[in-house]
């Protein structure tokens, strides 16, 4: 049978493990792997084409998120809506609804990019960092009062895995 989700581009198709999550409204195209854990849910486009797009174990790529030849570590979560363009984030980072991360730039890990910042190009975000604005500006999540464990424990990945799987015919 056909996979409506996945689309073939120059002899190279979509991966996705048994144990990911990929809504039926999400579109993959190209050199995109899907590790297990993750999901991926409506709106979704991940191109790879002129490069791959890897989404790694237990990460979470919002409603209408789009990806084009980026790459997210292990537990990311990526918000509704963010933009990455030849990008990386690091295990363990979050990045808000509506941010965009433009060509080049790299998320460290354990970082909080908040909901509407602008990264510009070849922008690299330090590991445990705020950032915030149009453009990025980062501070060091020590200085912010923010505590991240709080953070992603109310986003945690797990908790989205869970929630992935109960919504059940979105995700078949």
């Amino acid at each position: 049978m056909v996979d409506s989700r996945t689309y073939e581009f120059e002899g190279t198709s979509p991966s996705i493990d048994d144990d990911a999550q990929v809504s039926g409204d999400a579109i993959l195209v190209g050199d995109v792997e899907v590790a297990a854990e993750a999901s991926v849910w409506p709106g979704v486009v991940l191109r790879g084409d002129v490069g791959p797009v890897r989404i790694g174990r237990g990460t979470h790529v919002g409603d209408n998120a789009t990806l084009h030849a980026a790459t997210l570590e292990e537990r990311v979560m990526v918000g509704h809506g963010a933009v990455l363009n030849e990008a990386t984030v690091e295990t363990g980072a979050l990045v808000g609804f509506n941010a965009t991360l433009n060509t080049d730039a790299t998320v460290g890990s354990g970082s909080i990019v908040a909901a509407g910042t602008v990264i510009p190009d070849e922008y690299a975000i330090p590991p445990e960092s705020f950032v915030r604005g149009v453009p990025a500006e980062v501070t060091p999540l020590e200085e912010t009062g923010i505590d991240p464990e709080a953070i992603f424990e109310e986003f945690s990945s797990g908790a989205y895995t869970d929630l992935a799987r109960r919504h059940g015919d979105l995700f078949e």
